[in-house]
């Protein structure tokens, strides 16, 4: 499959999406310590390929112009509760100039944001996904991507959750739909 899909991976054509890689989130993932490696992994080699890199950060609404969706749920203690403060970008890959960083308000980086139109005015086809949670925002996101025609790339080591099960049903729905590719793999196609 990676034979196949080589040229789409080019630099060039390609972008990162760093998923909600906040100071709480982080704290919470089984896998902390291997998932900042393998993220920072990703990052630095984005850095050096001249790979747009595009952070997303959970920021709430106003109670009022929240979704009422949402907040039912969150008063039947489902999700986090519009008290749940996230934090900032964890330090281990905190942005740099040239990295854009987009505030979001939904599990879709294509919902709310202007990054469809930064990603086709940059002709990338291609977005490598990493970040937390994998059964979350990550796939939300990347099956967005899928239907408006990017080509989605899961990075399974540098995606996590606080729930590893969930984590790994998620990877195993995605490689149905779409690359999901080690850091060696992916880290292969860039150099």
């Amino acid at each position: 499959m990676l034979s196949q899909i080589k040229d789409h991976l080019s630099p060039t054509r390609t972008g990162l999406v760093v998923w909600d890689v906040q100071q709480a989130l982080v704290g919470s993932i089984f896998n902390k310590e291997d998932f900042l490696k393998k993220i920072s992994e990703l990052v630095s080699a984005a850095r050096v390929n001249d790979i747009s890199v595009f952070y997303t950060k959970i920021v709430r609404l106003p109670e009022k112009f929240e979704s009422k969706a949402r907040l039912a749920m969150w008063k039947e203690g489902k999700g986090r509760g519009n008290r749940f403060e996230p934090g900032d970008i964890a330090q281990e890959i905190y942005p740099k100039d040239g990295d854009v960083v987009l505030d979001k308000y939904t599990g879709s980086i294509f919902v709310g944001t202007s990054f469809e139109y930064m990603a086709r005015n940059a002709a990338l086809s291609s977005l490598v996904f990493t970040g937390i949670a994998t059964n979350m925002g990550v796939e939300s996101s990347a099956r967005h991507a899928l239907n408006l025609g990017f080509l989605p790339v899961i990075a399974k080591e540098a995606v996590s959750s606080s729930d590893k099960d969930a984590h790994l049903r998620s990877l195993a729905n995605m490689e149905r739909l779409m690359p999901v590719l080690s850091n060696k793999e992916i880290l292969n196609v860039w150099s």
